[in-house]
């Protein structure tokens, strides 16, 4: 998938937003950044379908051999549908961040937060600032 088309919170999650049967559908996954930063992926919790999220809260958690990091929603709605197959592929997401590596689809309530999230180069630039 090309990242041109998808927004980036500052947390390192992407988004890729979608209208189906008039709704707005938020992909949202872990940027290739982050993942490589991670490394050695051991454990991934996904969020519970039919959860409610708010935007900038934490949904879900992804452990590395030296870290925990929590993942944060980048836009508030209800968690539609999340990719079973990932906790037991975790390899996927450093094959294939923004395809295969989505974490959970959220049906947006509050679109509000998308203006908070940055395109592809504005990303790249806040990543090179961090070094």
């Amino acid at each position: 998938m090309s990242t041109d088309n998808l927004l980036f919170a500052k947390t390192h999650e992407w988004v890729k937003v979608e209208e189906s049967d008039g709704a707005k559908i938020a992909t949202v996954g872990i940027s290739a950044h982050a993942i490589e930063a991670l490394n050695d992926l051991v454990y991934l919790e996904l969020p519970e379908v039919g959860k409610e999220v708010t935007a900038g809260e934490s949904f879900g958690e992804i452990e590395s051999v030296k870290a925990v990091s929590d993942i944060y929603a980048p836009v508030t709605g209800e968690v539609i549908e999340a990719n079973s197959a990932l906790p037991d592929n975790l390899d996927s997401l450093h094959e294939d961040a923004y395809d295969n590596g989505w974490i959970a689809k959220i049906k947006i309530s509050d679109d509000s937060a998308l203006a908070d999230l940055m395109d592809k180069a504005g990303y790249d630039k806040m990543c090179a600032e961090e070094g």
